[in-house]
């Protein structure tokens, strides 16, 4: 289903009963909402809660913004370096207020904000901005964009910036594969039949590498949010992994440091994403503070 919202369109999916109190899940970099895992979405609702997932802007089915020139990520990590304020298509604001806007299509005033790795960002900035509509926030694998904490493994960011430059199928589906285990970890395997089959359908539903760079820029643009964060007043869960070799673990440390009253919950052997096993764990977490 589509709605508009903030002057675009955004695809999303409803589970449970609109009567309910409303998780709102926001997919991270590049990612489609088909990767909040079906079972995650239905423990929840189990659990009483009316949940929407939905594609953020420039991926999955939402509205692409093909008129907005890719930007060169290399120039924009210059300018940050040399303090100065790049152009960019739009920021995580802007992706803020999607999720701001597509709650306002739905007719919901305020919901539980759930967010995973930009997704997290975008939570982050939805719960400083909108603290009236903010019920509670999870933020999942996330960070602060404080410049001092751990980078990335040279692997986890190589698979993540370094995607074919290809129309082929086959070499996008290799690719893919081999991002997911890189970022998954060693912990939680996958049986390769089901993680290929995954991988298919995703790239099946939408493969759009320009919108995946303007997203880059809009989260290279966003820049430090702790002072943001010092302003958040809905009671918060940060999730992390504790093998996450994308956003290190410190990311969600800051995080949790940074909001006031908000805990850390760290799940050993988790890497960037979210395995089958640790569900009960997150679902608890959300649950938490949504209660």
């Amino acid at each position: 289903m589509k709605a508009r919202a903030n002057g675009i369109e955004l695809e999303y999916e409803s589970f449970g009963n609109p009567a309910d109190p409303t998780i709102l899940l926001i997919m991270g970099l590049g990612a489609q909402l088909t990767l909040w895992p079906l079972p995650f979405v239905e423990a929840l609702v189990e659990r009483g809660f009316h949940v929407v997932r939905y594609d953020n802007r420039d991926v999955g089915l939402s509205t692409r913004l093909d008129h907005a020139r890719p930007p060169r990520i290399g120039m924009l990590v210059l300018q940050r370096l040399l303090r100065l304020r790049p152009r960019v298509p739009y920021t995580i604001s802007d992706m803020a207020a999607d999720a701001a806007g597509l709650l306002d299509a739905l007719g919901i005033e305020k919901a539980h904000i759930v967010g995973a790795s930009m997704g997290g960002m975008i939570a982050q900035v939805f719960a400083a901005t909108y603290p009236d509509r903010t019920l509670s926030l999870t933020s999942i694998m996330s960070t602060t964009g404080n410049p001092r904490l751990s980078r990335a493994s040279r692997e986890a960011m190589d698979v993540l910036v370094n995607r074919p430059k290809t129309d082929d199928f086959e070499a996008l589906v290799a690719h893919g594969v081999r991002a997911s285990k890189v970022l998954a970890g060693p912990a939680f395997p996958v049986e390769p039949e089901v993680l290929e089959a995954r991988v298919r359908e995703t790239i099946q539903r939408s493969n759009y590498p320009d919108g995946f760079a303007r997203q880059v820029a809009a989260i290279v643009t966003d820049g430090d949010r702790r002072e943001r964060l010092k302003t958040i007043k809905a009671p918060t869960v940060v999730i992390h992994g504790t093998d996450d070799t994308l956003v290190p673990i410190d990311g969600g440390r800051d995080t949790a440091a940074s909001i006031p009253g908000a805990r850390l919950v760290e799940v050993r052997g988790m890497g960037h994403n979210v395995p089958v096993e640790v569900i009960p764990e997150i679902v608890d977490a959300i649950e938490s503070v949504a209660r």
